[in-house]
């Protein structure tokens, strides 16, 4: 029985991880994407070490522009904004709030999707029907309204926009999840090792689950750039994180009274947003055509 994973595992899976690995370092855009998100997640774990303190105001360092301006000065690389703090600190403490905050999201998604998609799946009938029929009420909802929705409810806040974001993000996991389990439990693999002896929660957790880890995998990474994007919003708009938080929607939403005095101030937190999602959805892309090429050979 050692290898019964092997005999039953499905013989249409992607290719083994050291393969995909191979087919995404030879994608560029990809590598690209890549390299720049681990030196954001480098860039904000060294944050304590390599910056100043975020918070620190300082009325003789009134709006100042980035470094490389005539006006600038090398002490403050990017620039401040309009209460005299270092941008630059600022920003890399802000990847931390910011995407750490989605991170803890979508892991959080991911795990109550799977559990919920893992029940719809196995129990049919009523609880099949309440799981997906409540998930289709929250899809129909438009994300950011949602949470919006959700977070006037709770009240403001970095953590109650977690919460928010987290809500919207669980239907795609549970959708993608039962589906996947459901197909998976009409072919041959599972009914060998159903046949074998096997019982129902060794076939889904340790065959079923294992064979649509791509597809999760997938889904993980456009839930993380929607997470991003829907926490600085929340940010932007007042309800996530308040201030003095240098969280970058609430950097956005700060920034808004000097936008035309100093429009670093607002450039700064955008391109962090901007860049960071872009690259997100080009490891997603390198992944996606990974994880899929052995289906298009």
């Amino acid at each position: 029985m050692g290898n019964s994973h092997q005999i039953y595992s499905n013989p249409n899976l992607p290719q083994s991880a050291l393969s995909n690995w191979v087919i995404f370092r030879h994608d560029r855009s990809a590598t690209f994407g890549l390299a720049v998100l681990l030196s954001i997640f480098l860039l904000a774990i060294l944050s304590p070490i390599i910056s100043g303190d975020p918070y620190i105001q300082d009325a003789t360092a009134h709006l100042i522009p980035p470094s490389w301006q005539p006006q600038g000065t090398p002490d403050f690389l990017l620039g401040t904004d309009i209460l005299g703090r270092d941008l630059f600190s600022r920003l890399l403490n802000g990847a931390s709030l910011t995407i750490g905050t989605a991170t803890l999201v979508v892991t959080i998604a991911l795990l109550i999707g799977v559990a919920l998609g893992v029940l719809s799946a196995t129990f049919r009938g009523p609880v099949q029907l309440i799981i997906m029929r409540t998930m289709d009420i929250i899809l129909a909802i438009p994300s950011l309204v949602l949470s919006i929705i959700v977070v006037a409810i709770l009240g403001t806040g970095l953590v109650n926009a977690g919460i928010a974001v987290t809500l919207v993000l669980v239907p795609n996991f549970v959708r993608l999840t039962s589906s996947y389990i459901i197909e998976e439990l009409s072919k041959p693999y599972v009914h060998a090792a159903r046949l074998d002896g096997a019982k129902q929660e060794r076939i889904l957790l340790k065959i079923i689950l294992p064979n649509i880890a791509a597809p999760l995998i997938l889904q993980t990474t456009i839930s993380l750039s929607t997470a991003i994007i829907d926490i600085a919003a929340l940010g932007f708009l007042g309800l996530g994180a308040q201030a003095p938080l240098p969280e970058w929607g609430n950097m956005l939403s700060e920034a808004r009274a000097s936008m035309y005095a100093s429009p670093w101030a607002v450039a700064t937190p955008g391109l962090a947003i901007l860049l960071t999602v872009f690259c997100i959805n080009l490891v997603g892309d390198g992944l996606n055509s990974a994880i899929n090429s052995k289906s298009r050979t």
